[in-house]
């Protein structure tokens, strides 16, 4: 990151957050952006059309390199490509705004542990520590 930022650069996390620590994880790595599509996908405010399966209800999601968007998007996948993304039914989950509230709030609770003021203080102030058990005993 630092050396992509001494040329001006941006480094963008790309695609696998699953939970506000993932962000934290990018942030703390030294992303100055972070791609949420499968966090935010499912949500009301999302596009996509809203499926009822009995009693449950789901939202199609895909990425924007599936084929999928690229044939709404600019009439099919050019001969020289592939698609690489996937569509995909997500199981609903109403509104954004608590997704976006847990995703905030891990990221300031990254930033107290780490001593961090700033957001952009983060990846200054982050040590990664390589886990190789995460067992965790005292609640099985």
């Amino acid at each position: 990151a630092d050396a992509a930022h001494g040329l001006h650069g941006c480094i963008i996390s790309d695609g696998g957050c699953t939970c506000p620590g993932d962000v934290c994880k990018a942030f703390g790595g030294g992303a100055d952006f972070v791609m949420l599509g499968g966090m935010l996908a499912g949500h009301e405010e999302c596009s996509g059309e809203t499926i009822k399966e009995g009693n449950d209800y789901f939202k199609v999601f895909y990425g924007m390199s599936s084929d999928t968007a690229m044939k709404k998007h600019v009439g099919g996948v050019a001969e020289y490509r592939s698609s690489e993304g996937k569509t995909v039914k997500v199981p609903y989950r109403g509104p954004v705004d608590e997704t976006v509230r847990d995703i905030l709030g891990g990221v300031r609770s990254a930033c107290t542990y780490v001593g961090a003021a700033l957001l952009k203080e983060l990846s200054k102030r982050t040590t990664f520590v390589r886990v190789t058990q995460q067992l965790n005993n005292a609640f099985p």
